[in-house]
């Protein structure tokens, strides 16, 4: 009885997609439909596996909602502090606020030089750079705040992104080694590919570390 799987074909996907996930799960998903289609199926009835469709729509949704609800979870732990610093980090990197002292300043000054007015500050304005030195100060405290709790949430972000990727990676090599077993049922020879053995094996962080470590070190 003639095999499900079409020799040549699997041998093209293991040796040319092997390196994507994309391309493996199409594999698996393709070799997956012609076997259901194939009139020498053991069932031999006229049962038809239906699946729900998803589309690329659904997805990005769904992840969307996902990322919304991380980044409302991480507002619900800021204090009282970290609300009044946003805020007036976010004041302070708007156009309302220059607009507030170029009207403040340049008023401050045609008072002050202004004749037959008395003078609050006169040249060269020592009081007014007082306050400007004092808000600078507060500002950047302000600020600073701010930028503290944003890192937070990007070195959270950033060991997310680590963690799926590495679930990736375990998943990719998982899928490889599946390719592997259905070769062999079927046959097929992959064994002439260089990169098979390499990346059937699961990455090592440490290791990867340590290039990069070593390859900065070599070019300083």
């Amino acid at each position: 009885m003639t095999s499900p799987f079409d020799h040549p074909a699997l041998s093209i996907y293991v040796s040319h997609l092997m390196r994507s996930r994309s391309g493996i799960a199409f594999a698996i998903r393709n070799a997956t439909s012609r076997r259901m289609k194939s009139p020498t199926s053991k069932s031999g009835s006229n049962h038809k596996a239906t699946f729900k469709e998803a589309s690329v729509d659904d997805l990005t949704r769904r992840n969307v909602e996902l990322i919304r609800k991380l980044e409302e979870s991480a507002k619900r732990e800021r204090t009282r502090s970290d609300l009044v610093a946003e805020a007036i980090a976010n004041f302070c990197g708007s156009m309302t606020f220059v607009w507030v002292h170029v009207v403040w300043f340049t008023a401050w000054v045609l008072i002050n030089i202004a004749p037959g007015v008395p003078h609050l500050d006169p040249f060269p304005f020592t009081f007014l750079t007082l306050v400007v030195s004092l808000e600078a100060i507060f500002l950047s405290t302000f600020i600073m705040i701010s930028q503290n709790h944003d890192t937070k949430i990007s070195e959270r972000r950033n060991h997310l992104d680590l963690q799926i990727n590495l679930l990736s990676e375990q998943e990719n090599t998982k899928m490889i080694a599946i390719l592997q077993a259905i070769a062999s049922k079927v046959g097929a020879e992959i064994s002439q590919d260089p990169h098979l053995q390499a990346l059937s094996e699961e990455t090592e962080p440490e290791r990867l570390i340590q290039q990069i470590v070593a390859h900065e070190e070599n070019e300083e």
